[in-house]
């Protein structure tokens, strides 16, 4: 079993990560409770084809499943072995994006947000687990699989059973959807290992285009929804390019012992696969 770093080099780094989701936490519990801004169900772009109401908002969703479908059949090609887990997780999450999304863009309302909501809590915390797992510890990264999984499935039944009686309640959702991004985030930064920008660059365009919906519709005849779910599919593929090859960090640390000398070809394949 491998660390990120030396205890005396990479504590530090832990202690960061640690404070900033306690302090996110202590955060999200201070703050008045959200409820869900039914504005949110009005989308720019209602239009009937074939027979499908809101159809581009609905058939947009289609490219997460042709995404989610291809990392799946590229899982052998996956590094290491010990974050198979949680990278078929992602794909099954991401797929399940499909389904959820076209299912609420169909007829938008907030009981149908939940199905749209709960495979994308399932995404952001596999995702989050391989980068821990790669970048922090593969140990601590497949423990937590398991218990973030369902903490993310909680927020969204959390959420959607305080909305039933009158006290809607976004705050868990919230922390569920945008901690692991700021810790993955982080993690990149602080520790070593590919800082490849494209992903983040293209959800951050995703979460322009969703702002500017009506405004883009206008302008290109299709809406920043619509965008907003195809640069969403495009961020998830260059994630899989990159999740692919999680572990390639964990040799290029290994490659040197404490003393500096390299380590057989067997000791590396053993270390990428523990």
């Amino acid at each position: 079993m491998h660390t990120a770093s030396s205890p005396s080099r990479g504590k530090w780094r832990g202690w960061l990560l640690g404070g900033v989701a306690v302090v996110a936490i202590v955060g999200t519990l201070l703050v008045p409770r959200i409820a869900q801004d039914e504005n949110y169900h009005l989308f720019a772009d209602t239009r009937t084809i074939a027979g499908i109401p809101n159809f581009w908002n609905v058939i947009s969703n289609v490219s997460f499943a042709l995404v989610g479908i291809y990392g799946l059949i590229l899982t052998p090609r996956l590094v290491s072995r010990s974050l198979r887990p949680g990278y078929l997780t992602f794909c099954v999450a991401v797929i399940g994006v499909c389904f959820g999304s076209a299912y609420y863009h169909y007829a938008p309302s907030t009981p149908a947000l939940v199905w749209d909501r709960l495979p994308m809590s399932m995404a952001f915390m596999a995702v989050f687990t391989l980068i821990l797992g790669d970048r922090v510890n593969p140990a601590l990264g497949r423990s937590l699989l398991g218990p973030l999984l369902i903490i993310g499935a909680a927020s969204v039944f959390y959420w959607s059973w305080t909305e039933r009686h009158g006290v809607g309640d976004l705050r868990l959702y919230a922390l569920v959807q945008f901690l692991p991004l700021l810790l993955i985030a982080l993690m990149l930064w602080l520790y070593p290992g590919s800082r490849d920008s494209t992903a983040w660059l293209l959800y951050f365009l995703a979460k322009v285009a969703e702002r500017f919906d009506a405004p883009v519709y206008r302008a290109l005849g299709f809406s920043g929804h619509t965008f907003k779910h195809l640069l969403s599919a495009a961020a998830v593929l260059f994630a899989l390019f990159a999740l692919l090859h999680l572990g390639a960090t964990v040799t290029r640390r290994t490659a040197l012992d404490s003393s500096g000398a390299p380590h057989s070809s067997n000791t590396l394949r053993r270390k990428l696969h523990d």
